[in-house]
């Protein structure tokens, strides 16, 4: 009944202590002090065995906005990272590790092994984050081999169920699905669906949850994504991080505070760490941490040119560290150029997972060059590509080994990245053949990437899992422009912030001509109760409207005012984000939606008074 280490330890206490006489008796008991060592060695042979049948588990942290010189270890002496150094001494560190230059694609990259470009993903907001449904996740790969899925932290790949996390692979969720939420401390997050209160920093939050998570599946392999929020704006921290950075002698309070939540964040890795050291799943467990983009200010970035959202080296080199003792040499360091790209058939191969299938991947694995097999790791170009859906469009560039080839909108540009790492000398004059090369590589990249339309990815209404979907202001497309930044002055519609960003709402609503309006694709047939979450000054009140969608409408005036009020917001710095508010609840009645797709508009017929009303979002309720 006992382990064979257990009983060889038994038997060699046993022997150690044994009176001298015992030397006396016969040579078959002499010979019984070797079963210790017998018993070692099959016990040695015993945990090899196990070694090789073992899943490993993978925690995977991804931060938002933290660039590659956010790091200690990447020559930044004015931030503390101990553990972010650690994870990188004791695995492999990536030296030119690459992802997409903003949040969401660089997600739906690392989640699918496939650019971005190919999910439907090529926006940050109106839904143009969203994933395609039918794109399969390293989270369905891994449930579907025995893992246990959990994630805890930012999605930004779709709010609406099928594209929630949810629907995407992970069983337990805790977060937001937005691009960045609106206040850090003491607020609501999305648990599965629902909407609960949560306590605290959220980064220590989620870590809770995390920990939880791994403590209930320790007994089995587990999948913990870990999308941490920060050091995204708005500018909130924890005060002893805030003060020990203000204390460094940092004048710029964004700067600070920046530094301060990426120290927070190593704490909170430390956790983790500290957790699976508690049940001895250390070894067996993959640690990978890693970056969705540059930093998001201009700070230290190791002499790179450009930050978030730029296609030049700085916007799109991020940190990537990985942590198996069980399979990766402490000390790694591996040279080639590799992406976010690679990390789903990495994990497939160290999970052991045969015969995946999925849409063709863009990624290749990792292990041949962890390992040190640099002839099993052929050249490549990595594509990059952000703010356009046609060739002529955003942010542009090629990455081999030696060349970044890259177009900010303002014409092709050529920089040799061995001799030349801090881009200072274009060579697209000196070096036209190189250049043409890969602009032919992009061209014949994009061309195949982006063959499918770029419709909006329209919202399931009706979805069996789920009975409620909401449709958020920032997910709307206003008429008559449907561009993202809108004057209301000449429009009479526009967004309360600048883009309308995660989190806004419809404002300025003057123009009986302008209207918003969302995509749906109704799964169900059915009556659906449509409830709005609204504010309007008493000055405005008896605004005519009607919302109409799938052949059917529903008139409504607009009899009772709302005014909000401004949730308090602990910001270090002024935020560039619409605020926090509260919402009134403007029940307008039922609409049939018949099966199919179709957009849903709402429409002001009368507006008596300044604009019809502030719009946050429209619930749909199907009913029994």
């Amino acid at each position: 009944d006992h382990h064979p280490r257990q009983l060889g330890q038994a038997i060699a206490t046993f022997s150690v202590r044994a009176p001298s006489d015992f030397g006396q008796i016969s040579s078959v008991m002499r010979l019984f002090r070797f079963v210790p060592i017998l018993l070692f060695l099959l016990t040695a042979i015993h945990d090899s065995l196990l070694a090789v049948d073992r899943r490993p588990n993978v925690v995977l942290v991804m931060t938002d906005d933290q660039g590659f010189g956010d790091v200690r270890s990447h020559g930044n002496a004015l931030i503390d990272t101990p553990v972010h150094d650690r994870i990188a001494a004791e695995g492999a560190r990536f030296d030119r590790f690459f992802v997409s230059p903003v949040c969401a694609p660089t997600r739906a990259s690392l989640l699918t092994g496939r650019y971005h470009i190919r999910t439907g993903v090529h926006g940050v907001t109106r839904g143009h984050e969203s994933m395609r449904a039918d794109e399969i996740t390293v989270a369905e790969l891994l449930r579907d081999a025995g893992y246990a899925t959990g994630a805890f932290g930012k999605w930004h790949n779709g709010s609406q169920y099928p594209h929630h996390p949810n629907g995407q692979g992970f069983d337990e969720f805790l977060g937001f699905c937005a691009g960045h939420w609106n206040n850090y401390f003491d607020t609501t997050l999305d648990h599965n669906g629902s909407m609960v209160p949560s306590k605290g920093f959220m980064i220590d939050t989620l870590t809770d949850a995390a920990l939880a998570f791994i403590e209930s599946n320790k007994d089995r392999p587990f999948f913990c994504y870990l999308p941490y929020n920060t050091p995204h704006s708005p500018w909130q921290v924890p005060e002893r991080y805030w003060k020990k950075y203000r204390a460094k002698g940092i004048d710029d309070p964004s700067l600070a505070c920046a530094y301060a939540m990426c120290e927070n964040i190593d704490d909170n890795m430390g956790r983790l760490l500290a957790k699976l050291d508690e049940l001895k799943i250390a070894d067996d467990t993959i640690f990978i941490f890693l970056t969705d983009n540059g930093p998001n200010t201009s700070r230290y970035n190791a002499g790179m040119k450009g930050r978030k959202g730029s296609a030049h080296e700085g916007g799109v080199r991020v940190p990537c560290f990985m942590r198996y003792p069980r399979r990766i040499k402490p000390g790694t360091v591996v040279k080639p150029i590799t992406a976010h790209i690679d990390l789903l058939p990495t994990l497939m191969e160290y999970c052991g997972v045969k015969g995946y299938q999925t849409k063709p991947l863009d990624g290749r694995s990792l292990a041949p060059i962890i390992d040190g097999n640099a002839a099993a790791w052929p050249s490549r170009m990595l594509f990059t590509v952000w703010g356009g859906t046609r060739l002529e469009e955003g942010r542009r560039a090629v990455r081999t080994e030696r060349w970044r080839a890259v177009n900010e909108r303002r014409g092709w540009e050529l920089y040799d990245m061995i001799n030349d790492p801090s881009q200072r000398n274009n060579q697209a004059q000196a070096k036209p053949a190189v250049l043409a090369k890969l602009r032919m590589a992009y061209d014949e990249w994009f061309a195949e990437a982006a063959s499918s339309e770029f419709d909006p990815v329209p919202v399931q209404v009706g979805h069996p899992e789920r009975d409620t979907v909401v449709l958020e202001g920032h997910y709307a497309y206003l008429t008559p422009t449907g561009r993202e930044r809108l004057d209301p002055r000449r429009h009479g519609i526009s967004y309360h912030g600048r883009s309308g960003w995660a989190n806004d709402w419809i404002d300025n609503w003057t123009s009986t001509e302008a209207h918003p309006r969302w995509h749906l694709n109704v799964v169900r047939e059915g009556e659906y109760r449509v409830v709005m979450k609204y504010a309007c000054a008493p000055s405005d009140t008896g605004a005519l409207l009607r919302v109409e969608a799938a052949g059917d409408s529903l008139g409504f005036q607009v009899a009772k005012a709302f005014v909000p009020e401004t949730v308090p917001s602990p910001d270090r710095v002024g935020r560039k984000e619409a605020p926090e508010r509260t919402w009134g609840n403007l029940v307008v009645g039922t609409l049939r939606l018949a099966k199919g797709n179709t957009v849903l508009r709402v429409r002001a017929l009368e507006i008596p008074g300044d604009e019809a009303l502030e719009l946050k979002a429209v619930h749909l309720i199907r009913q029994p």
